[in-house]
């Protein structure tokens, strides 16, 4: 089986084995406690948060360790937002952010705050002039990933830290996907981080909030972590985290370059292989091991099912899986197709002879999924130069499908009008007519649905 899923979880680094079953012999005891068994504890977490703290790039006084990634986000939005909250309680975030971020954000509406949710472009990266026109007088805080963990897609953090520098509001980076790869850089004061993105065991997160930072911790607090992470410390866990981010980095340089050789080739030869494709994210600034492409005509759930069945293991942002009925927030937010999404996340070590073999795998998977689907015959009626497609009641590729079928019989200037009640078909029609050529004139309503336009220009 060829795992290419490491953005949702790399494998356990050995580093991180290694270290883990070495701590859990010495790491077992309170590190509070003055006894020798506690002393010895207190050594290792000081040395894990000293080691952290370099890789990091901060004071080792400013790290703390939490449960989870997520955590991690969830306690430094809801500290530095308590903290400035004389300034405002208005929120900045990405369009494009991990839903954790945007669940924090949901909260800090609930509570009586503002959120602005600034757009991204085609490729999934933030202006950082639309940042800058974002920031009000109430601004208590911003938050931006360092990297777009669907697509790849790296952001302009250095830039829209200094942005928010001089407007004296604190950035939060989610650095999850890419601290394996090297430091977060420019001016940010708060930064978060999960250590199963980079090889480390699962249940470990990072906080890391600069001195000056007004921060205010939120729930019930204890002496631990100061006070940002209550609960007894899990040691073994934290020093097996912090011991395959130093050996992820220590490689980085010389895998990045050999990872970024194969995703190009992904990237390059997925659009020969297979028909109507369109590979999504910054084709430069990005990630060395993401590439993610959408396929048209397919269902996403069906195609993972076929490439699970060929032995690859992906993740895919599209609509049609079983987690959820809408579109993943990312790609939506970008504007692109949506339907046949799959991410291929390759970890560290992954085989160039893997790689080949999914390229020649793929094509066949999507043919049998479009085949499955077939071509079901829809019911038209033509007026006047417009053919009008029912797709009511249809999912996701489905009103994409009928309106290729037909799309032949109307002539150049004429329209075709689908309707559909599926949320998906808003962002997949207009994305059709990018890659097709053909114009996408809107949308209207209709007595059930919407009514999505499109003309043949060619």
């Amino acid at each position: 089986m060829s795992y290419f899923d490491a953005a949702s979880a790399a494998p356990l680094h050995p580093v991180a084995r290694q270290a883990l079953l070495a701590s859990l012999d010495e790491g077992w005891a309170d590190p509070a406690r003055l006894y020798r068994e506690g002393r010895k504890a207190r050594l290792l977490l000081d040395a894990a948060r000293e080691a952290a703290a370099d890789a990091v790039g901060c004071r080792a006084d400013e790290v703390v360790f939490t449960p989870s990634g997520t955590r991690a986000l969830h306690t430094g939005i809801a500290g530095a937002l308590a903290g400035r909250r004389r300034v405002g309680s208005h929120l900045i975030v990405s369009a494009v952010e991990h839903s954790s971020v945007l669940h924090s954000a949901e909260v800090c509406e609930a509570g009586g705050g503002t959120v602005t949710r600034v757009a991204v472009d085609r490729t999934g990266a933030v202006d950082p002039a639309a940042w800058a026109a974002a920031l009000r007088p109430d601004t208590a805080l911003a938050c931006l990933q360092s990297a777009n963990h669907e697509v790849g897609t790296v952001q302009p953090v250095a830039e829209v830290a200094e942005v928010c520098r001089a407007a004296g509001v604190p950035l939060l980076v989610d650095a999850a996907q890419s601290l394996g790869w090297g430091p977060v850089e420019g001016g940010w004061s708060l930064l978060a981080a999960s250590a199963h993105k980079w090889g480390g065991p699962s249940g470990v997160g990072l906080l890391a909030v600069r001195k000056g930072v007004r921060f205010a911790a939120q729930g019930p607090v204890d002496e631990r972590e100061s006070g940002r992470a209550p609960g007894f410390e899990n040691i073994p866990a934290v020093v097996a985290a912090v011991a395959s981010l130093r050996a992820v980095r220590a490689e980085a340089a010389q895998e990045a370059v050999r990872l970024r050789e194969l995703t190009e080739r992904i990237r390059a030869r997925v659009p020969e292989l297979v028909a109507d494709v369109e590979v999504v994210g910054d084709p430069e600034r990005r990630l060395p091991g993401i590439v993610t492409f959408s396929c048209l005509y397919v269902d996403g759930e069906a195609l993972l099912h076929e490439l699970d069945r060929a032995g690859f293991s992906v993740s895919s942002g599209s609509s049609c899986t079983s987690s959820t009925l809408t579109p993943s927030h990312v790609l939506k937010a970008m504007g692109v197709l949506t339907e046949g999404n799959v991410r291929v996340s390759l970890p560290a070590g992954a085989a160039e002879e893997d790689v080949e073999r999914f390229l020649a795998v793929l094509p066949e998977a999507v043919a049998g999924v479009r085949e499955k689907l077939g071509a079901p015959v829809p019911a038209t009626v033509v007026r006047a130069e417009e053919l009008v497609v029912d797709s009511l009641g249809k999912r996701c590729p489905i009103p994409v499908i009928e309106l290729a079928k037909v799309f032949g019989r109307v002539p150049v200037g004429g329209t075709v009008r689908v309707l559909s009640d599926d949320e998906a078909a808003r962002l997949d029609i207009p994305a059709w007519c990018e890659m097709r050529g053909q114009e996408y004139v809107g949308e209207e309503p209709a007595q059930r649905g919407t009514a999505y336009l499109v003309r043949r220009v060619s």
